[in-house]
This record gives C-alpha cells, sequence and structure tokens, in this order.
C-alpha cells in the first residue's frame, strides 16, 4: 500500500489490471451492486414494496432482492424494464 496514491491505484494493487479476470469480475459485480443500490432508492422513494415493483414487471421479489443485494446479473433489458414500467422513470445510459 506503499505507492497508492488514487482509488485505481488501490484497485489494480488488489484486483489487478483492466483486462484481467480478477479485475474484470470485480468491476462487473460493482456494477450490479450500483444497479442495484439505484434500483432500491427509487423504488424507496416511490413508497412501493418489492412485491409490489415485482408485480408491475411480471417478476419475483425474491429476484427485485437479489437485484437490489447486487447478488444478480441483471440484463440491461430487465433493468429498463423494471425503471421505466416498473417505476415509470425513464432510464438514460451514457457511454464515458
Amino acid at each position: 500500500m506503499k505507492n497508492v496514491t488514487d482509488f485505481e491505484d488501490l484497485l489494480k494493487e488488489k484486483y489487478g489490471e483492466k483486462g484481467t479476470f480478477s479485475r474484470d469480475k470485480f468491476d462487473a459485480d460493482s456494477l450490479s451492486f450500483r444497479l442495484g443500490v439505484m434500483l432500491k432508492e427509487a423504488r424507496q422513494e416511490l413508497k412501493i414494496t418489492q412485491s409490489q415493483l415485482a408485480e408491475r414487471t411480471g417478476t419475483k421479489k425474491s429476484y427485485i432482492s437479489r437485484i437490489e443485494n447486487g447478488k444478480s446479473d441483471i440484463q440491461i433489458s430487465t433493468f429498463y424494464k423494471l425503471i421505466e414500467m416498473g417505476l415509470g422513470k425513464h432510464l438514460n445510459i451514457s457511454i464515458g
């Protein structure tokens, strides 16, 4: 940890360079977690339960729970359905 100067350095030290298996896995897991947090916050803002969201979108409460806890690798089409149809919000994706 002597040469760590920023978060990217910490990630490189712990998981390796981008493109390595361990780093790619960390990045994918991190994205799943962040999407789950975003979904949970949006759902709670509307004051609806996981069961209500699942009913609105034709999924199961357990699936919503897994997504919100970062335990499920979610497809963009499913996330879109949850956000747009289930929560009545707009999903915007940008590439930076």
